[in-house]
This record gives C-alpha cells, structure tokens and sequence, in this order.
C-alpha cells in the first residue's frame, strides 16, 4: 500500500527540558539542572522578546539547550527554526551530535542553496525539522533561509566578521582578483596621503610594524572622493566576489568608513546595519547564544540589535569552571628551538594534539615541521569539516586548524593535549584602527577575552575532561600572564593560569614534559598537586572590566546613531552622538570618547557637505577640535585640525610625529613580548653587539633595528647608489652613511662626501616623494679630519661622532627597557603620555633628535687636510 500514515499532533510539554524524556534515541541521562533552570527560565520570561541572549560557560552545554529550544518551539509553535554557527565543520558537528546524541532529527544545510537536499529542505519549511547552517547562509543578497520564525545564533561573540561582511567591502592588494580594483583606489587616495604612507599602502616600502599598520581617511576627505569610488567599484566589482557587499553598501556609501593599511582597503559601516536584511529582523524571535555574555553592548554592537533582554547564567553553571586545564608557557624559560622541540617530545606523549594557529601560512609550516621531525599524520580543518571521527580514531595523529578558535569541540580521550599558537587581538582592520590607533581597546576587552577562552577551551568539554594546554607566540602569552588581564577570568581560571606561570619559570625541558606527564596521568600525584589549584582558586576574586557599565548605556545611541547615518538623517545622527558622549565619562575611555567626538563631527559635517543644514560647519568643526583634545596621545586625531577652526601649529606638528613614533614602538614592544620572552633580549642583544662591530654589514643592520626600537620607521637598501640606514617619522627624515670602520685618523675621502651629500636625492625619488619632506644626511664616522677636496661637498651634513653615537644608543635601549616594564598592549593612553615625555627628555623623538644634530655641520668639525 502506497498510502502514507499522518501523524496527528500530539501535546507538547510547557517548558523544553521536559521533551528530552520524550526522546527515545538519545544517549545521555538528561540536561544538568542549569540547562534545566535555564530552558524553564526561557520558557516563562522569554518566550515572546524578540531578542533574548543566553549565556554558558564554554563546554557549559549550550548547544544541548540551543537545541531543545528550538526542537520545542518547532514542536509546540510549528515555528521555522534556523540554528546558525560560524563553519561548515561546526554545522556538521550540531547535527552529528543532534542526531547520534541527543535523538532529534535535524538536517544540515553547507554550500550552495541550489545544491540543497530537495526533502530536508521541505521538511525545514513545513516546520518538520530544524535548519543548521552557517552565518553565511543568512547573511547573503539573497539568503534561502528568508523567512525563518526563529533564529537562534550560536557562539554569537564570534560572529562579527560573518555578519558584517555582508556591508563590508574588502579589497587584498595580494589577492589576483583584487589587483585592479586596489590599484585603482590607491589612484585615488594618493593625492590625499602623505608620499611616505602611499608608498606603504602600495607595498614599495615594508611595512615597518609586520603587517599591523592601518589607518583611516577622516570623512571629510572621504566624501570628496565617494562619487569617485562609485565609478570604480560600479566598474571593477563586476565579475568577482565584491559585487554583493558593493550592491549593500553602495547608495549608503557616504554612511560608512574607509580604513586603509598594507594589506587591504576596508569599506565598511561602523555598525552592521542588519535592521535592513528582512531575513534577520523579520522573525519572531533571535536567540543569541554565547559563553559570555557582554556586559559593555558588545552582543548589540556586533549584531545592530540595541535591545537584547540577557537571562541569568543559572547558579551553578559556572561555580568551578569546566574541567581542569594544565596551562604551560614554555617561552618564559625556552628560547625558539628549545620551545620547538619540546612541542614535538610533547606531541609524541600522547596518542592525538590539537594546534591551533592564526593563519593558513602558519599552518603550513607547522605541518612541514611536524611531518620532517615526528612523521604523524595530520589532519587540517577541511579533513574533519564532515566529521571528527576520522581524527579522534587514529593515534599518532595531529589536527591543525588555522583561525578556528570557536566551536570544534574534543571532549573525553578524544584529544588531551591543546597547543594554541598565538591569537590575534583584532580580526577585521576597522577594530585594529580603533584599537592601536584610537587608543580604545576597552571597547574590545570582553570580545579578547572571549576569543581566548573559546581557544582555551577546545579540549575540556565537560567536568570530567582534562588537557594540557601549551600556549606559545608573544601576544598570546603576553595577554594570559599579565596581572592585569587575569583579574577579569573566572576565579577557577585565574587559578590554573597562576599556577601554570608559577610551574614555567626557569624549567628544562625534561621537567616539563615530567609535569604533563603526571598531569595526564590523572592519578595520586597529580591529585595531590592539583590542591594547590584548589587553594588558589579559594583566593581569588573575579572582578568587572572597567567602564563596562558606562558601555552599556551607550551602546543604544550608538546603535541609534548608526541607523540615522544609514538613513542620511545627519542631524539625528548628531544629537544621537551627544547623547553617546553623555555616558562616556570614565578616563579609561578617553580614546573612545575620542571617536564619538570624531564621529560627531562627521555627522555634522555630512549635514553641511548634504545641504541638510549648513549652519552645523562651526559644530563640525568644534568636535573636530573635541576629539583632538580629548586624547591627546593619539595622532590621528591631529589630522582632523585640517577640518576644525584650528590651525595646525608647529607644536601640532611636533606633538604629532612624537605619536606616531609612540605607536610603532608599542607595536614593536608589542611583536617583541613584553614578559617572559627571549625574543625581545636577542633583539638588543643583536643591536649592543652590532655597533661594537667592525662589520659594516653587521653595524648597519644593528643601526636599522635600532631606528625600529624606538619608533621610528627603519630601513636600508643594499643597491648601488642607495644610503645606508634611514629612520623616518611624519615627513622627516634621517639619511646615514655609515663609515663605522674607519680609523681616527682616517680622512673622510671625496668619494665618501659625495656619497652621503647624494643621499637625500636618492630618498627622494625612492621613498619621500613629497616635496615638503625635510631630509637630513648623517655621517657616522669616528673619523676628526676631511680631505680639502671634500669639503664643499659636505654643506648639508651633519657629523654624528661614532662613540657619541654608541652612548646615545646604549642609553636609548634602556630608557625602552624601562618603558616596556609598565607596557601592557598597544592603545593605552596613559603609558603614550609617560613615554612620550621619556622619549623627549632623551632626546630619542625625532624632532629632538634632529635637534642634537643639527649644530654639529660636518664641514665645521672635520679638519680639512690635502
């Protein structure tokens, strides 16, 4: 018989915890009693908000009760339901352990909608079965999931970049496809940027902070060029990826930014508009899920939803954390190799590891590494976006996954050993600009420390699960070991990494690997040492980031103004900017406080440029001049006098080179480490010996890294007619000729003059091509006298003494040393003040610099001798 039986609906229960006992196939005992209270407590307060936010600690269970939310939503409201995670490897995960643990039929959804399976996606709209699938699938042109009821968002902190990236234009100069549309803007930019920073933005000149370097056109020189743009981007975006971000963005151009730096052009919306994508604001209800919820507005921030009502972590969930993690840093006591191989004698301890890294690049050369030394197999991302079953059945066996800190989860014997290698503080440039430019970074303190515990936390899953976790690269280790940061963990955390620095500081080897040994041994030992974890924990206190409640207020004006921006009501925007400033009172926020004065001024600068209204150019213009003066020590900020009633003054001018070398030195100290690292002592280490050598190679390169140890824009070309060292800041510029190796007594020959007088000429046709760059040749030299002919030549010179050289470097690293034990991370206003003030009073800015040398005119020094 072909007839079909009909099921007839049966009652559903009042509360989704009480569906799990009507679910035959799983194969678990039940949800905890804080999954439970939270289920009940979602059940009575929540069920009709539009935005509710729920929160687990990580390996707390919240896909567990994720899915019993929507399951019982699916089944009491025959609601649509649409379960969202970042990956496609994590879609798979969901529905592996949907339908193999917890006994409901989900199906998933990866790839591309035409290629969709034609009966789960009948079943999806019929309200049958749950949708799992990614951000991505939501956030497109034209999404299939357009009319979900329900949305629930998992791991939602970690969601900015797939939600943004709908409004977000983002042109690689590297990638092949994005050659012409790069080249074309940097067409554009370039009569606006000063000749040095184009050359940067172009990739003729490296950039000097290792790839961190971003900065931003100020929206009054943005909105003289946006006709331009639309002519390029209208042209060039045809036939590539960019075309469906372009067609969000393009008639709201004038309501975005464009951030620059050497690796790409980003046009984006501060805020993502998502109140104008019908597939997110049209549901019933959006669930957002994470393991910390924000308190400062983050959560609203990153989806554009300004009131989200948050439930209560239940008592109990998070009173002793999840599992026990045995943290090791072996760069406090290891250098490089030692570290290398230690990672390998640990590797081969245990039957599978899990490293984790930031990039594809960084990837590949530990899979090189690992396959050259050990010989284990390894397994990438794409080999267990299916299923991790493939990896946790084979022993000797290594999974590396690059950028993947959320969601891929090994509980149990599936995986013990966690090695994280390093963890960008940024993910996208416009959060690097307001943090390393702005000196906002608090803005960004509880995504950071979300992003660390989601990597952290790959291998304890669960009460019972235990793992070593071996943290390497220097703004990781940096971030986990500072007292500063660790205040604001779980006080069980703070625990484990107290005891796991205390346990890393001047250890061999052998002892470490001793110690993971016993650890993973989990027997009497180590439960008798893990006691000392136990009282530590006792000690501690868990305390709130600062500021967090003032973030919190204002992150609904912000959200406000960005919707008045996007719908070109300037003078809206405005007064919703004021009452931003209005909250922001702390002196932690200052640089924050900054931006909105910044952002202000553009509003009011777009109702003048717009014709909405005219009279608002002298408010433009003050909180131009606001912003300026609300964060002194950021330089960018100078930029915008240009805009204000202010004339750029000369002490502008100074003030403002002196920040930027500020920020490329905490960029350098930052790259370097700044606690327990070897890489910063080798660094001067190769400096001190450097100018002590007789090798003119060896001098000069320790002369260039010295330029960048104190913040100043460094390099040296080996080419024929090329200086030697060249250090750089704002539109200044040192040339050297370094005549390190010559005698005393030794004439500075015709030769010699001529080289360094041609100096200047060369930097101008090769770097500084702007005429207004002041530059100034430098002779190095130990040398007292001249040959008669050279003279003339040397007009411009000036002669720096070589011992006189040597003792201004060896004090110029210990005013750095000095500076770097108060350092924490790049963006930290109050230590841009004290260095600035050392900087000057050693005479290591530039401007001071140039002042040192300036009396000592070479021609005047030398003696002339035939």
């Amino acid at each position: 018989m072909a007839f079909k039986n009909i099921e007839h609906s049966s009652v559903v229960p009042n509360s989704p915890e009480k569906i799990i006992r009507d679910l035959p196939r799983r194969k678990f005992f039940g949800a905890l009693a804080y999954q439970e209270k939270l289920m009940q407590d979602y059940a009575l307060n929540a069920l009709h908000e539009k935005d509710i936010a729920l929160q687990l600690p990580t390996g707390g269970g919240k896909t567990l009760v994720g899915l019993m939310i929507g399951e019982w939503r699916r089944r009491k409201f025959n609601d649509k339901i649409v379960y969202l995670v970042p990956t496609k490897q994590l879609v798979n995960q969901v529905v592996e352990q949907a339908n193999e643990k917890y006994g409901l039929i989900v199906n998933g959804f990866t790839g591309a909608s035409k290629d969709y399976d034609v009966v789960a996606t009948t079943s999806y709209k019929r309200g049958e079965s749950m949708a799992i699938s990614t951000y991505s699938s939501l956030f497109n042109t034209n999404p299939f999931f357009n009319d979900p009821d329900i949305i629930i968002l998992d791991d939602v902190h970690a969601a900015e970049s797939y939600i943004s990236n709908l409004w977000s234009i983002r042109i690689q100069r590297m990638s092949d496809e994005h050659k012409s549309i790069h080249s074309a803007l940097c067409a554009l930019l370039k009569p606006l940027l000063a000749s040095y920073t184009y050359t940067r933005l172009i990739g003729e000149v490296p950039d000097p902070a290792g790839g961190v370097w971003v900065d931003k056109l100020p929206t009054p020189q943005y909105f003289k060029i946006i006709d331009q743009i639309i002519e390029v981007l209208d042209i060039h975006t045809k036939n590539t990826d960019l075309i469906y971000p372009w067609n969000m963005i393009r008639d709201n151009l004038c309501s975005c930014h464009l951030y620059y730096s050497s690796q790409e052009i980003l046009i984006r919306p501060l805020i993502p508009p998502t109140w104008t994508h019908e597939a997110f604001t049209n549901p019933k209800q959006r669930i957002y899920m994470s393991a910390t919820l924000s308190k400062g507005g983050d959560i609203e921030r990153l989806t554009g939803r300004s009131s989200i009502k948050k439930l209560a972590t239940p008592e109990g969930a998070d009173n002793h954390g999840v599992g026990r993690r045995f943290f090791v840093f072996p760069e406090m006591s290891l250098n490089e190799n030692d570290t290398r191989r230690l990672n390998h004698e640990l590797m081969q301890q245990t039957d599978r590891s899990l490293v984790l890294v930031p990039n594809l690049k960084s990837c590949s050369e530990i899979k090189d590494e690992i396959e050259e030394t050990i010989g284990y197999k390894i397994f990438t991302a794409s080999d267990i976006q299916k299923t991790k079953k493939v990896f946790t059945k084979t022993k000797k066996a290594i999974a590396i996954m690059a950028n993947r800190y959320d969601g891929v989860d090994f509980s149990g014997d599936e995986c013990r050993l966690l090695f994280v290698e390093g963890l960008p503080r940024s993910t996208n440039t416009q959060e690097q600009f307001i943090m390393s430019r702005m000196g906002a970074s608090i803005l960004f303190d509880e995504r950071i420390q979300t992003r660390v515990l989601q990597a952290i936390g790959r291998c304890t899953r669960s009460l019972e699960d235990y793992s070593t976790v071996v943290i390497s690269g220097n703004e990781l280790l940096d971030y986990l070991i500072n007292k500063t940061n660790i205040q604001y963990f779980h006080p069980e955390l703070q625990a484990e990494l107290n005891f796991g620095i205390e346990q890393s500081k001047n250890i061999n080897i052998d002892d470490i690997i001793e110690n993971v040994n016993i650890f993973l041994e989990n027997g009497k030992t180590w439960e008798e040492v893990s006691q000392q974890i136990v009282a530590l924990r006792e000690g501690a206190n868990q305390n709130q980031f600062p500021a967090i409640d003032e973030l919190q207020l204002a992150v609904v004006k912000e959200i406000e103004y960005e919707r008045h921006i996007w719908q070109k009501d300037y003078e809206a925007a405005l007064k919703s900017a004021d009452a931003v400033l209005s909250e922001l009172k702390s002196s932690e926020l200052k640089g924050y406080r900054a931006l909105w004065h910044y952002l202000a001024g553009s509003a009011a600068w777009l109702a003048v440029a717009s014709k909405q209204n005219t009279s608002l150019i002298t408010r433009s213009r003050d909180e131009f001049s606001l912003a300026k003066k609300a964060a002194q020590a950021v330089s960018w900020l100078v930029t915008l006098s240009q805009f204000s009633n202010e004339q750029i003054s000369e002490k502008d001018k100074v003030n403002n080179a002196i920040n930027e070398q500020i920020e490329r030195l905490e960029l350098t100290l930052a790259s370097l480490g700044t606690t327990y690292t070897n890489r910063y002592a080798n660094y001067e280490k190769e400096i001190l010996e450097g100018i002590e050598s007789d090798n003119a190679n060896i001098f000069e390169n320790a002369h260039v890294l010295l330029g960048r140890l104190i913040g100043l824009e460094a390099g040296n070309e080996e080419n024929d007619g090329s200086p030697d060292p060249w250090w750089i800041n704002a539109n200044k510029c040192l040339i050297f000729e370094d005549n390190s190796s010559a005698k005393p007594e030794t004439p500075i020959s015709v030769n010699k003059a001529r080289q360094v007088a041609s100096h200047p000429l060369w930097v101008r046709e090769n770097i500084l091509k702007d005429k207004e760059s002041a530059i100034f040749p430098v002779l190095i030299t130990p040398s007292k006298n001249v040959k008669e002919t050279a003279v003339s030549l040397l007009e411009d010179t000036l002669l720096w003494d070589l011992d006189d050289f040597k003792q201004w470097a060896h004090n110029a690293i210990a005013v750095i040393r000095d500076l770097r034990t108060s350092f924490v991370a790049p963006g930290d206003l109050a230590w841009r003040s004290s260095a600035i003030i050392k900087l000057k009073e050693n005479n290591l800015d530039i401007d001071s610099l140039i002042n040192l040398l300036k009396p000592k005119k070479a021609k005047n020094i030398l003696k002339p001798i035939k």
